[in-house]
């Protein structure tokens, strides 16, 4: 079954089509999602570099890389990422790992004389009990998240990174908040993927092996917003080419479901029919986490991709991708 594209992006092409354009990240979900979109807009001076190639944490080889190629547009998509047991066992590697790859390329960027970087944080940025919806004034108000700190400080000192490069330097650095993120190329693991693709394998299992039942930790009722990944990648575009602010943007499609809305909407779309079940004796984590996308939608641009179009194209895609995925 073939991935269903669902490009949100317009069809006339990119004002940076000629432009040499680095993707720090390419083989993440974000950073492939970014490859996509600016090849549809007709951008063919696309850098990409493998681990192996380019170690990002090492300081000398992204100034020779940034030296050697001159990108003049920098989307820095690449993090060390995980759940929360891996980021609660590896709190040293997920800190440092990430400083030294912002730190490297933000640098880099502008002392090689790159036009302009683009850095795309994480909503875990904003306090644990952050109001609802989560505007951008509220980033440092309160205490953070325990459970995922170490990456979230490391994402703010990004955020700060970029500010202060903007202040002193006048480099164009902007800086990025999306929610909860699902696409092709997620990672469908059960012991560390995010809700969503979870959900969706879960379900597409339990039709496999013709279950009547599929269990549901909670009580299915904490809200959660999410956003397709070429959404995402289709709103860092447009951003990337019309805005020039420090301050932060928040990245989101400005709704939120139930978690037992949602796995409905799974089910209906993997054509499970069974009966869904809620282990209410499990904890269901924080109510409700939703984005305030209003600076955003001023600025001329809201997400296209439905959650029912997104998770379809996403199932689609692990259908096709099956033997291959991260599962």
């Amino acid at each position: 079954m073939p991935t269903i594209s669902l490009s949100s992006s317009s069809p006339s092409l990119s004002p940076l089509s000629n432009a040499t354009i680095y993707v720090a990240g390419h083989r993440g979900l974000v950073g492939s999602a970014l490859c996509r979109t600016l090849t549809e807009q007709g951008c063919t001076k696309i850098l990409t570099r493998t681990h192996t190639e380019l170690d990002l944490t090492n300081q000398a080889a992204v100034r020779t890389f940034f030296a050697d190629n001159q990108p003049e547009y920098v989307f820095l998509a690449a993090a060390k990422v995980g759940g929360i047991h891996a980021n609660d066992s590896f709190p040293a590697d997920f800190i440092r790992d990430n400083l030294l790859i912002q730190t490297n390329i933000i640098d880099a960027a502008h002392t090689s004389g790159s036009k302009k970087l683009l850095f795309l944080g994480s909503s875990c940025i904003y306090p644990k009990f952050a109001p609802q919806p989560m505007q951008e004034a509220h980033l440092l108000t309160g205490e953070l998240e325990p459970t995922n700190e170490w990456y979230a400080i490391a994402k703010i000192a990004g955020i700060k990174m970029c500010q202060a490069y903007h202040k002193q330097y006048g480099f164009n650095a902007i800086s990025l908040m999306p929610t909860n993120l699902y696409g092709p190329g997620d990672n469908f693991d059960l012991n560390n993927s995010h809700v969503l693709p979870a959900l969706i394998r879960k379900f597409h299992e339990a039709k496999i092996q013709g279950m009547s039942e599929v269990e549901i930790w909670g009580t299915g009722t904490p809200k959660r917003e999410f956003l397709h990944v070429d959404d995402l990648a289709a709103a860092s575009l447009f951003l990337m080419e019309k805005y020039n602010d420090p301050d932060i943007v928040n990245v989101g499609s400005g709704e939120e479901v139930s978690i037992a809305e949602l796995a409905s909407l799974v089910a209906q779309v993997v054509n499970f029919q069974g009966t869904i079940r809620y282990n209410k004796g499990m904890p269901d984590g924080t109510p409700r986490k939703l984005l305030d996308v209003s600076r955003l939608t001023d600025l001329g641009w809201t997400s296209q991709i439905t959650l029912e179009q997104g998770i379809a194209d996403t199932y689609a895609w692990l259908l096709a991708h099956e033997d291959g995925v991260r599962k």
